[in-house]
């Protein structure tokens, strides 16, 4: 199965040659020969670009007989890593954080490559509402991405901490150099990701009501893998809000709370098709 194939915009070749294209930018980002350093920040821009184009295209049927969009767990997986790129994009214009651009240029191949092998089903929207309810539901994703992605860098320093680094930090004019390998403070690299986990809930919120309000005007309400999962997962993130502002959760136990939040989200609909386009075909 091929992405591009089912492109009449891009074509057969167009497509593959473009998702190549944006793997291989994605990879010179990730790379860490001292090479391409200099490179790395136009590498990641460029696949960003490049990504953009197979995500307006393809995964949004431009050019189909039927109107509709790629609902799949690879083309979900890909629009969520697109947007966490963004998120990243505008956040390095404030504050640096170059140790990210290996973690995103790795994704970034990852979804692209992915989604040329599991393009998913093109789909036509069931209302009028469905579209912003789909576009919901992927910015809760990139919200709570871009929150693991920070996370990642706080136990990582918490980890170097551990390791001895402590006398170091504390020291007098260490704790700046500690923080500069970061990119930011690290009260502040705290404090900006549990702000997207924050938004991200509010999000996931929006993205719940709605869903529940289309689906019961249409008598279509009922308890499957992705309703169990998401309302799963906004328990544990609640859990998690509230355990931080009222009982002070921080470090590697608020991250715990974080990365269960987000696995189950990702059970909810990306799993849910994963074990339906992957492990359970349909037959043709």
């Amino acid at each position: 199965m091929i992405l591009s194939t089912a492109s009449p915009l891009l074509g057969p070749a167009g497509g593959v040659l473009l998702a190549s294209v944006a793997a291989l930018l994605y990879a010179a980002a990730a790379a860490p020969l001292s090479a391409l350093r200099r490179f790395s920040v136009a590498a990641l821009v460029g696949a960003w670009l490049l990504h953009l184009v197979l995500l307006v295209v393809d995964i949004g049927g431009i050019g189909q007989p039927i109107p509709g969009t790629r609902l799949g767990f690879a083309p979900v997986l890909s629009m969520t890593v697109w947007l966490v790129i963004a998120v990243h994009t505008v956040e390095s214009r404030l504050v640096p954080l170059p140790s990210i651009r290996l973690m995103l240029g790795v994704a970034g191949a990852s979804a692209v490559l992915l989604t040329l092998a599991f393009p998913g089903e093109l789909r036509p929207m069931s209302s009028k509402l469905a579209p912003v309810h789909f576009a919901l539901g992927v910015g809760s994703y990139a919200l709570f991405g871009a929150a693991v992605v920070h996370a990642t860098l706080l136990d990582r320093a918490e980890r170097s901490l551990r390791g001895g680094a402590a006398a170091r930090l504390v020291a007098p004019g260490s704790a700046g150099e500690a923080d500069g390998a970061l990119g930011m403070p690290l009260l502040q690299l705290e404090r900006l990701t549990f702000r997207f986990v924050e938004v991200g809930f509010v999000v996931l919120t929006a993205t719940l009501l709605l869903g529940w309000w289309t689906t019961t005007s249409q008598s279509q309400w009922h308890w499957d893998h992705k309703t169990v999962f998401s309302l799963m997962a906004w328990a544990v993130f609640a859990a998690l809000i509230v355990g931080r502002r009222w009982q002070g959760w921080r470090g590697r136990r608020a991250t715990r709370w974080l990365y269960a939040g987000t696995a189950l989200l990702l059970l909810a609909y990306v799993g849910s098709r994963f074990v339906l386009e992957v492990l359970l075909p349909r037959p043709a």
